[in-house]
């Protein structure tokens, strides 16, 4: 079996010091996180070939994108374009980028890519998320044909959310690639 690559893909600002992401991927150094070069002003067309990039240096292995926020976005719009050796991609809080948008920088990720994501997907989303409602994320995970996972009031899953390095996303994590 081939190795498993996990690849963080954060989202508008790129995930802070207290972020689960981050530590993640501080128990994991193995782990890599997809560096784009504007986190302020994301251009869609930039993030995805950035995607692109650090997965075409892992294609020796087996793929899991892990992304919050924009990152979800991202890894969407990126399915669209290419195709790689992608296990599962585990998507936390995307944000709203069609209707009553909260985060002008987000639309140039608009319209919600509409077809099913080529590998196994995981949409984790909150019902007090400011960005995007619990509805419009299980459209979203029907859209993209992912597990639904409503995780109960914990805000856009971030580091204002208190959650520290999530233990409940890790034990979903791990069901997502088991």
């Amino acid at each position: 079996m081939a190795e498993v690559q996990i690849i963080h893909v954060p989202g508008l600002y790129n995930s802070g010091p207290e972020h689960w992401q981050t530590y993640w991927q501080q128990k994991d150094p193995e782990s890599i996180r997809v560096q784009q070069s504007d986190w302020d002003n994301p251009v869609c067309k930039d993030w995805v070939e950035e995607l692109q990039k650090v997965i075409a240096k892992a294609q020796d292995k087996e793929i899991v994108l892990v992304a919050h926020s924009l990152g979800c976005m991202t890894v969407a719009h990126w399915a669209q374009k290419y195709t790689a050796n992608i296990k599962a991609a585990f998507l936390v809080a995307p944000p709203e980028v069609e209707i009553d948008v909260e985060l002008k920088e987000v639309l140039d990720f608009a319209p919600f890519p509409k077809t099913k994501l080529p590998f196994n997907s995981m949409l984790v989303a909150s019902t007090d998320d400011d960005y995007l409602t619990i509805d419009r994320a299980e459209y979203l995970a029907e859209l993209w044909g992912s597990e639904f996972v409503n995780v109960g009031a914990k805000g856009h899953i971030n580091s204002y959310s208190g959650i520290g390095d999530w233990p409940e996303g890790q034990q979903l994590l791990a069901r997502l690639i088991a």
